[in-house]
């Protein structure tokens, strides 16, 4: 079975990058992951693609070094197998809020006697090679995202399920179900308190510790703290951005 990269640059002490797809089309991900991002994930939850659409861009993604990725739209075991049948080489789930939760993500995510995923990789069989059941529980990511009040407060029983490779920041939503604001202002401290403890108790399990960053000095800083798997904006964020950065440049 083909080696999942993460996995290694991680065993090595390394950090990694992910690209973000929300855009529905297949070029935009060819683009995305030529750039050199260590991984190109496609965002079922706020992305506005389907199934479909989100196999054929992780075949784009595929004909790259970067690895494929999903985050699928919640925490539904049918969901998450298809992904993973369609070639996703790692799970990344939203709102994961307690352990049972984390547990049933995971479980989604692994073959027995580890989990309850059915066993039919079709595409999967392709992309990493006929043996992939043999060895797709010790390659294939499972990532929760923590990212609520509750969450926070469940971070023990959430970092401790077995199986999970990955705890993962939604920066937005954490902020605002702490502070009732999505951007950064006096109460920046219920936030900052809340990362110092995610990244302890990762730490503590030998979890991963990943998060969502707006910019880059935002992606260098989380980085600097002890983050080891840094998203960046995403595709439509980023055309938006420098669609605008553009227009006003020639206007002014």
């Amino acid at each position: 079975m083909r080696k999942n990269k993460l996995k290694q640059i991680w065993a090595s002490g390394g950090t990694v990058t992910v690209g973000w797809l929300h855009i529905p089309n297949t070029w935009t991900a060819e683009l995305m992951a030529n750039v050199g991002w260590d991984a190109v994930t496609v965002d079922m939850q706020h992305g506005l693609h389907n199934i479909e659409t989100a196999i054929q861009m992780m075949q784009a993604i595929s004909t790259t070094d970067a690895v494929p990725m999903a985050r699928v739209n919640w925490n539904e075991p049918g969901g998450i197998m298809r992904l993973l049948d369609g070639g996703a080489y790692g799970i990344i789930c939203p709102m994961v809020n307690t352990g049972a939760e984390c547990e049933a993500f995971v479980g989604a995510c692994r073959y027995p006697p580890e989990g309850y995923r059915s066993f039919g990789p079709t595409r999967a069989r392709v992309y990493a090679g006929l043996d992939y059941g043999d060895f797709a529980n010790e390659e294939i990511l499972a990532i929760a995202m923590v990212e609520t009040k509750k969450a926070v407060e469940n971070i023990e029983d959430i970092a401790s399920t077995k199986g999970l490779d990955a705890i993962f920041v939604g920066s937005g939503d954490l902020r605002l179900t702490l502070t009732g604001n999505v951007k950064p202002g006096d109460d920046n401290r219920l936030f900052d308190e809340a990362i110092d403890t995610i990244l302890s108790t990762c730490k503590k399990h030998n979890i991963l510790p990943g998060i969502w960053c707006p910019t880059p000095e935002h992606a260098k800083a989380m980085k600097a703290k002890g983050f080891r798997f840094i998203a960046l904006q995403s595709d439509s964020m980023m055309l938006n951005g420098y669609a605008r950065k553009l227009y006003n440049d020639l206007v002014d």
